[in-house]
């Protein structure tokens, strides 16, 4: 038996949870707890809601609330939507308890007396009405990169570049409204560099960490070194500095969230009653620490909070695994908040049931790549494999044991051949339980489903209903077997789709929980003969093309209700100085093709004058590609590069549309001119 501390990245308590924080970061945790929980392993599943920061206290201020209230909400939100879904923390604590504030601060302090924090004096925008300073967030102005006028001062949300607030054309205060001043403030900072060599060693020793996390981060730290990073902020909503000179200096939300493990885990053995139990764990060098976080959070998980632990006096664990995954993209797009581009759990759950998401999410894990949620995907794996496949199978056995052997499991007698049957699936169980413990919940969830192909091919080949007339004594060890695989596929069912494998469990007429059996028990553990079926239900139903239609629909409508009223504000005036910035020129476009995971961009070759780039350009449902090729378009061709659905667009192609962008047109040159020609 070995001992685990799981936890999930703490979501940010100033929203709901979507789909994409799901698939990075609670369903794989979720699934690979349940899977060595069955194992018999000592395991302790740990989260809580991140609560401390600007997003929450500008929330606070649009709302007319307390920062408290903002957290609470959407504390009590969390929590509620991982029940409804399935995902079972031993634990779930929030940033801004005394506890927290207790742990976060001795972090604090035992850097500092070790050395490893300095000052600096650094130049920040201050509101001289307010009489504060601004952290990035509190300065809105014009982009410079696109010149919307609601940029925040660390990204704009119309264009979505990340942002310095000194970049910021007319900044402004959040606060006052008023153009703030510049003045100087001191700040506290982590010398990561102290500890680059020690994290050089550790992480090279990880031998079986994912391959997208490791070279990540050994390229992190090979290409430009570790440097100091600040960890303390002008704000009044967080942890307050554990020093006379710093008042009025919180700790960086960065800094304080990942202790958030700790506190939440010491949280846990109070509740218990053992309020020293949380060392058994995190002091215990046998304990193996999992980290399951998205690919944004590899640096903080892999470098950052490491380094913290270095630096501490107390002889933390460190890291044991961090199964960092991919992003989940939305009908082929990079999900949006901002853009309300996303399918948020409880919106989900008010129309279906928590299984079939975790099925899809689990059978099209990001593990290392990007994945796509897609309504019409999401019905597909519903109704051709829950239903069609693991639902029949389940259904036409239980239906002819309770119809024509009066609900009662018959006995089996076992010969070479049953046993060869067993054997495949034990194999099969076996593989299931490999992928399980690397982390492999793709791979696992269709190998169950192939469990439940082997079920259905083996009960059409041995056709039961002639069997009743033709040779009941064979008949009951079919259908014994049939139970049997059942039985099998409700416990490797159990990590992915729990509510749908309990109610299996129920219906073959087993009692209590699944949790009570053993991975290694599949092996030779049947079911009893002479068990008595419990209720029957049907386990899957199928979800009709309105059902789906309907939430495509939904989705499209909050999108451009949000876009349009993004352009709303971002009309403006602009000066001849803001419009010189662009270099708009004549493109001649070479070559064009669909971007295969967009249903919205096509990916265009063109020439500019001797230059030839790459523009990706959301008119796939206007044009063929090759109607395209030759033409000429004007395109802005100073635009920043940036990479969409994994590709680089150095440009954008120019275009005009009716209100409702139901028709879209490329600006072209009305008489012929070369390529390159600048458009004035």
């Amino acid at each position: 038996m070995s001992k685990y501390l799981v936890t999930s990245a703490l979501p940010y308590a100033n929203g709901p949870i979507h789909l994409g924080h799901l698939a990075g970061a609670y369903l794989p945790a979720d699934v690979f707890v349940r899977f060595r929980k069955i194992n018999r392993d000592d395991v302790v599943f740990i989260c809580g809601s991140d609560e401390h920061g600007v997003p929450i206290t500008i929330r606070a201020e649009k709302d007319c609330v307390t920062p408290r209230d903002v957290v609470n909400k959407y504390h009590l939100e969390f929590k509620k939507t991982f029940q409804n879904l399935g995902i079972e923390f031993d634990n779930f604590s929030g940033t801004s308890r005394p506890k927290h504030y207790e742990i976060s601060q001795k972090f604090f302090r035992d850097l500092n007396k070790n050395g490893h924090i300095s000052v600096h004096t650094e130049k920040q925008f201050y509101d001289e009405s307010k009489k504060r300073f601004l952290p990035d967030r509190y300065v809105e102005g014009i982009c410079p990169h696109c010149g919307y006028d609601k940029a925040r001062g660390d990204q704009c949300d119309k264009c979505g570049k990340l942002l310095d607030p000194m970049d910021l054309i007319q900044p402004k205060s959040v606060l006052s409204g008023e153009k703030p001043l510049i003045k100087e403030t001191k700040h506290w900072y982590l010398k990561l560099q102290d500890f680059e060599e020690k994290l050089k060693t550790w992480i090279s020793s990880k031998k079986n960490w994912k391959y997208n996390v490791k070279n990540f981060v050994l390229g992190w730290i090979g290409t430009e070194g570790l440097k100091e990073r600040a960890i303390t902020r002008d704000l009044n909503w967080g942890i307050p500095v554990p020093l006379e000179e710093a008042a009025g200096k919180v700790l960086y939300v960065w800094f304080d969230a990942p202790i958030g493990y700790i506190s939440s885990t010491v949280e846990w053995g109070e509740n218990l009653g053992k309020p020293d139990r949380w060392k058994d764990y995190w002091l215990d060098p046998e304990t193996k620490l999992v980290h399951f976080i998205g690919k944004d959070n590899i640096p903080f998980h892999a470098i950052i909070w490491p380094a913290m632990l270095m630096g501490q006096n107390t002889p933390y664990i460190l890291p044991y695994d961090i199964p960092a995954n991919e992003y989940l993209t939305l009908e082929g797009e990079k999900l949006s908040t901002s853009q309300n581009w996303a399918v948020w759990a409880d919106e989900y759950l008010a129309s279906f049931p928590p299984d079939p998401l975790r099925y899809f999410l689990a059978a099209n894990a990001p593990e290392s790549k990007d994945s796509d949620f897609s309504w019409k995907a999401f019905q597909t794996r519903n109704n051709e494999e829950l239903a069609n496949i693991l639902g029949n199978f389940v259904n036409r056995t239980l239906t002819f044991v309770q119809n024509n052997l009066g609900g009662i499991i018959p006995e089996g007698k076992y010969g070479q051949e049953e046993n060869k049957i067993f054997a495949a699936l034990e194999e099969k169980i076996k593989n299931i339980v490999e992928c399980f413990a690397s982390y492999k919940v793709r791979e696992a969830t269709q190998l169950l489903m192939d469990i439940a192909r082997i079920g259905n091919k083996y009960f059409d080949e041995t056709k039961p209903w002639v069997l009743k007339k033709e040779n009941p004594d064979k008949l009951s060890t079919v259908m014994n077997i049939c139970v049997n695989i059942l039985r099998m596929l409700s416990v490797t069912m159990y990590p992915i789709i729990p509510f749908s494998a309990q109610k299996l469990w129920k219906m073959i007429g087993e009692t209590g929980s699944i949790m009570e059996e053993k991975w290694d028990s599949l092996s030779g553990k049947r079911v009893k003969a002479g068990q008595k079926l419990g209720a029957l239900e049907i386990l899957f139903t199928k979800y009709e093309d309105k059902l789906i239609q309907e939430q495509i629909d939904r989705l499209l409508d909050k999108s451009k209700r949000k876009e349009a009223s993004m352009e709303e504000e971002g009309k403006k005036s602009v000066t001849i100085e803001e419009f010189k910035k662009f270099d708009l020129r004549v493109a001649e476009i070479l070559e064009a093709s669909p971007l295969e995971k967009s249903n919205k961009l096509l990916k265009l070759k063109v020439k500019v004058g001797e230059q030839e780039k790459q523009i990706l350009a959301g008119i796939k449902a206007f044009y063929q590609p090759e109607e395209l090729i030759g033409k000429k378009v004007i395109i802005i061709n100073n635009l920043e590069p940036a990479k969409l659905m994994g590709e680089l667009s150095e440009g954008m192609v120019l275009a005009a549309s009716n209100d409702d962008k139901s028709k879209v047109i490329v600006l072209s040159p009305v008489s012929d001119i070369e390529s390159g020609a600048k458009v004035s």
